[in-house]
Formats: structure tokens, C-alpha cells, sequence
């Protein structure tokens, strides 16, 4: 169980904090990039839910419906922060240990697979809009995007989880047909027209 009892300990006043295994990084380290990036994802995500309260099921989860499906994500998106905070090559979860795993990459294949076959086809590339949930889960999707993009970076120089890189790559899909499927299943999407506007 994690306890706060203070919620500032000063310890990072120097420009450092804290690993899982006590080590200590500057805060603009490659690590502390790719965890912040999560954590701004998930606030994105945050801004969804409140958007979605009382909009119908998720096809996925009937009984809980898409606001309940992101807060489990959101949920997930810790665990994926603590990974990323677990620095080293062994990537099995242990007793003191936080690992992404298989399962929650393949729940949201699921989850993307379940909303996709209930969507209109895709003419054309879409833009960010629609309703107004709509537009804060691109949003999202945006930001877990640049989260992917800096877990990928870390990636380059140091060990990181495959499942952790899998999940958020998997992410940014799940919240593109969450867009389309809250825009009327694709029907009030904003499709892009090319060359409009010259």
C-alpha cells in the first residue's frame, strides 16, 4: 500500500528525484521525461472522463461504459509510470517490483478490436473534433503520442519494458476509435479535405 503522509519532502530541491530502486536522476533526465509524459497523458485523460460522465457503454465493458473503461487505463498508466521509474533489464513484476505485462496490452487490443467493428469506415483522415469529448480524447491521444515518443527515446539509450512501449503505442489507437465511436460510431466525425483552403 503507498503511503503520503507528506507531500513535500525536499529532497528534491537539488533537481533530482527519486527511483524505485533509491537511485536519484536529474529531472530533465531521458527517464524523468518519459515518466512526465505519462503523467500528461493521463491528466489528458483525466479531462475525457469528465467529458464522458453519462455517455452511452463502451462496447467493450457494456456494464461500466467508456468513462470507467479510461480510469482503469488511467489506473494502468500509473503502473506504466512506476515501470519506467524501475530502472534494469528484468522485466518480470516481483514482490517489491511494478512491471507492465502482456495482458493489459492485450486488453486493449481487445478493447480496440470491439469498438473498431462497430465504427463507419474511414474515408479520410479526421480531424481532431467532433464533439466535445471527442475532441479531449484526440487530446489524449495526442499526448500519449509525445509520451510514446519520449518512452522511445529512453528506449534508445537504456533498458525499457517491450509490454510498457507496446501499451502506450496501443493507447494512442484505443483513444483514436474512442473519439470516432463517442462522434456517433464515425458519423459527426470532421474528415479532412486536402488542399481545402489554397
Amino acid at each position: 500500500m503507498v503511503r503520503l503522509n507528506k507531500i513535500y519532502t525536499r529532497t528534491g530541491d537539488d533537481g533530482t528525484t527519486g527511483l524505485v530502486d533509491g537511485s536519484r536522476l536529474p529531472k530533465h533526465a531521458a527517464r524523468m521525461e518519459a515518466i512526465g509524459a505519462i503523467d500528461e497523458a493521463n491528466s489528458a485523460i483525466g479531462l475525457a472522463v469528465c467529458a464522458l460522465a453519462g455517455t452511452p457503454p463502451a462496447a467493450i465493458h457494456p456494464a461500466t461504459g467508456h468513462a470507467a473503461t479510461l480510469t482503469r487505463i488511467q489506473n494502468d498508466l500509473f503502473d506504466l509510470g512506476a515501470d519506467l521509474a524501475t530502472p534494469g533489464e528484468d522485466f518480470t513484476p516481483g514482490e517489491m517490483t511494478l512491471r507492465m505485462v502482456d495482458a493489459q496490452v492485450e486488453w486493449l487490443e481487445a478493447a480496440i478490436d470491439a469498438i473498431n467493428e462497430h465504427l463507419q469506415p474511414l474515408r479520410s483522415f479526421i480531424l481532431p473534433g467532433g464533439s466535445e469529448a471527442a475532441a479531449r480524447i484526440h487530446l489524449a491521444r495526442a499526448s500519449t503520442r509525445a509520451a510514446e515518443r519520449r518512452a522511445v527515446a529512453l528506449a534508445a539509450t537504456e533498458p525499457v519494458n517491450p509490454a510498457a512501449l507496446a501499451y502506450v503505442n496501443r493507447l494512442s489507437d484505443y483513444l483514436f476509435v474512442l473519439a470516432r465511436a463517442v462522434n456517433a460510431g464515425g458519423a459527426d466525425d470532421v474528415l479532412w479535405v486536402p488542399g481545402q483552403n489554397r
